[in-house]
């Protein structure tokens, strides 16, 4: 028998993890691409991944990775030892756990962690945030920045679309926030279903408060998949009013994503409102950030560059 992520059962009497070293997805991304415009920005992403989610989004874009059990998807033999080798040997300076649910290898990406720790290699976490205090402790002390995916502001909507809830996200964003973890925030707006823009305006408050306002929020761009193909795109207005919004709450850094050749792709200095980063899609075309400020007039950009 198991649970809902289906990466863990009992072999000769001993619960196993399915899933441990077995990569069913690895690539060499841009950091961007997490997406993460805040930490190392231009970086390359050694990306991993296994089968299996703690959550069941209807809407999920991954959802042949996400919703697949070990045994039913292919896989590569990967140790921890491997993972930071191939980081090394082609000088990726962090590795991202990423494209399913992290949480649900646990304890390969947190043995992995240890190692490209000790190898000077930065952890990159890309997660729902659905994970207990403990577990989630120590894996921050070897974090150095995560994604987390709000996926709405409305209880109703995670327990509707994800078969969970709302209040363990927001613990995990301010025990990352507590312990010095980079955070950056994703919201994927769906037409119809998160998109009010009062919920919008309470989350953006909310981070405000609890995280502060140096926080990005990326907002994404819905596009039919998986069980949720009764709708459209997410109009660029609908991206456009949330980026307003989120602005007008005092967040400083707000990005659209998947829309490419936009103004809202680009980072801004907060004080002088000058391009300091100019993007298109996951590339960096233009620069201008020195020792960490607006390299035009030295305003301090919030991140690690």
């Amino acid at each position: 028998e198991r649970g809902i992520c289906g990466v863990r059962a009992v072999v000769d009497d001993t619960l196993r993890a399915l899933t441990y070293s077995r990569a069913a997805s690895a690539n060499m991304d841009p950091i961007e691409k997490k997406p993460l415009f805040h930490f190392t920005p231009g970086a390359k992403s050694f990306s991993i991944a296994t089968a299996g989610c703690n959550l069941s989004c209807a809407f999920c874009q991954n959802w042949t990775l996400s919703q697949a059990k070990p045994e039913d998807i292919g896989a590569r033999r990967m140790s921890p030892f491997e993972v930071v080798s191939i980081c090394l040997e082609n000088n990726a300076t962090t590795i991202a756990y990423t494209y399913s649910e992290p949480t649900v290898f646990y304890e390969y990406m947190l043995e992995t962690a240890k190692l490209a720790r000790e190898n000077g290699i930065s952890n990159l976490w890309i997660t729902c945030g659905y994970i207990n205090e403990a577990p989630l402790r120590e894996l921050a002390k070897y974090l150095d920045a995560a994604n987390v995916d709000l996926k709405a502001w409305s209880d109703e909507f995670y327990v509707e679309h994800l078969r969970a809830t709302r209040p363990p996200v927001l613990r995990t964003l301010k025990i990352l926030k507590e312990t010095g973890v980079w955070v950056e925030i994703t919201n994927l707006i769906i037409p119809g279903a998160n998109d009010d823009p009062d919920q919008i305006r309470a989350m953006c408050r909310w981070i405000v408060d609890s995280l502060g306002n140096d926080t990005p929020v990326h907002f994404s761009r819905f596009h039919p998949n998986y069980k949720m193909t009764d709708r459209p795109a997410t109009p660029t207005q609908t991206l456009q009013t949330a980026h307003k919004i989120a602005k007008e709450e005092g967040l400083k850094y707000v990005y659209l994503g998947n829309v490419r050749g936009i103004p809202e792709e680009d980072t801004y200095c907060p004080s002088c409102g000058k391009v300091v980063i100019d993007r298109f899609g996951y590339t960096i075309v233009n620069y201008n950030i020195k020792n960490g400020r607006c390299g035009f007039c030295g305003q301090k950009i919030d991140g690690v560059f």
